[in-house]
């Protein structure tokens, strides 16, 4: 254990940016952060329980590293309090509207975004629990930026409506940006930034949460058991060690998931529009072309952006694709759901094609995900069909569901929002065509 003290001189003490800098730098430290002050205790990669510590100008910050390496970890946390926390010019205040709002974004964002001041991320966001889609975007007006998800919907129609409130940046609180007509925007005028990255942990530990769910049949056993039903039939699965895991796309989530899969002793092999050769100097993949993955691997796992148009990724996975798979092959997405075509996938497993399958994305969930339909009839006729097959898994839409990812995505979001109101290059979140 080695521990540090760190003196706040900012005039508005440890306000939110530069906690949630603080709390991003240490998902990532290999040792453990405690940050303790005013006699209580926070952990150093949780935003709310640092935020909480109310830790004012002239307040001692106690920081605690175990494990790893612990000075370099200290230096880190010191390097970022000092740049963070230095004042910084006031800017105007931008007004953001934030669409298809759940109580789990309040939580992160309004605690963020309360600050007002030298250095703090100077917006006052409206929150509308609806989408933005052509027909809400009017709510807009008056805006300098909307706040967008996944499962909203701004083709032309809508960016120009956007436009016309006055509109001038859209922040994507994703990764994705195929919901985002960029032309259109450009067009417009208007900046399109994303979260490249928040936490690649989080969906690649839920795609081999459901491949595991799929194979062992975890979802139909726990039900035998409510049933008082100990029986082991329907429930046969395979190990994973010694098989071959392939991975489509080696973005930092493709990264974590063949890290995962070396784990629990599987080849990897990958494909990639774009290899990177130190993945292969390091040993953790061998990359292979796409038609060899596919019939090699027994487990194969999406991470591709969703990119359409020719050489896209649009139905990577089609019916053709499936025929090279092996019949006992296992299929996991949790990338886009239009990586795969879902005709021909419902198709191939009515064939007996596929031991294991897990969704947590589809062609069609738009009007489903994070929607309670719980008290209404299963209408959605893919969603009904998929959910037929004993050895297929679905999920709604929740990869990226973890605390750490929900703090990454609201500091980057507003950071984004930050950089816009004073004039600065987004950098790599700005989607450009």
């Amino acid at each position: 254990m080695t521990t540090m003290t760190f003196e706040v001189q900012n005039a508005l003490g440890m306000h939110a940016r530069p906690a949630a800098f603080l709390a991003q730098a240490c998902v990532n430290l290999s040792s453990q952060i405690t940050v303790k002050c005013n006699g209580k205790s926070a952990s150093g990669s949780n935003v709310l329980e640092i935020l909480a510590l109310h830790a004012m100008k002239g307040s001692v910050l106690e920081i605690v590293a175990e494990g790893g390496d612990e000075q370099a970890a200290l230096n880190e946390v010191r390097r970022v309090l000092c740049e963070k926390l230095r004042d910084k010019r006031r800017t105007d205040m931008m007004r953001i509207a934030f669409f298809g709002t759940k109580d789990y974004d309040r939580l992160f964002f309004s605690e963020l975004a309360k600050d007002r001041g030298e250095g703090t991320y100077n917006c006052d966001i409206k929150y509308y629990s609806c989408r933005l889609t052509p027909e809400t975007a009017n709510l807009a007006r008056g805006f300098d930026a909307v706040c967008v998800f996944v499962n909203d919907e701004l083709p032309r129609e809508a960016v120009e409506t956007l436009k016309d409130c006055g509109v001038k940046l859209i922040l994507l609180r994703c990764a994705g940006f195929n919901n985002v007509d960029l032309q259109a925007a450009k067009e417009c005028g208007i900046k399109v930034a994303r979260v490249p990255a928040y936490s690649p942990y989080a969906v690649a530990e839920h795609a081999m949460s459901l491949i595991m769910t799929a194979n062992r049949r975890l979802h139909k056993a726990v039900n035998k058991v409510r049933d008082n039903n100990f029986a082991l039939s329907g429930l046969l699965g395979v190990d994973l060690h010694n098989k071959v895991a392939g991975i489509l796309g080696t973005g930092k989530i493709g990264q974590c998931m063949a890290r995962i899969c070396q784990g629990f002793g599987m080849t990897v092999i990958a494909w990639d529009a774009f290899p990177n050769p130190a993945l292969e100097e390091e040993g953790l993949l061998t990359y292979v072309d796409r038609d060899e993955l596919l019939e090699r691997a027994d487990l194969i796992s999406l991470h591709a952006p969703l990119i359409t148009g020719p050489g896209g990724t649009w139905h990577l996975i089609d019916a053709a694709a499936i025929a090279r798979m092996k019949d006992t092959a296992m299929l996991v997405n949790t990338a886009r759901g239009g990586l795969i075509d879902t005709e021909a996938l419902i198709e191939a497993l009515k064939n007996g094609k596929f031991h294991a399958v897990g969704l947590d994305v589809y062609e069609g969930e738009d009007d489903n995900v994070y929607t309670d339909r719980s008290t209404e009839f299963l209408n959605n006729d893919v969603t009904a069909r998929l959910q037929m097959f004993p050895n297929v898994v679905m999920t709604s839409h929740q990869a990226f569901f973890t605390r750490e990812a929900l703090q990454a995505i609201a500091a980057e979001t507003l950071e984004n929002a930050r950089k816009f109101n004073e004039g600065m290059d987004l950098g790599p979140a700005e989607c450009r065509i």
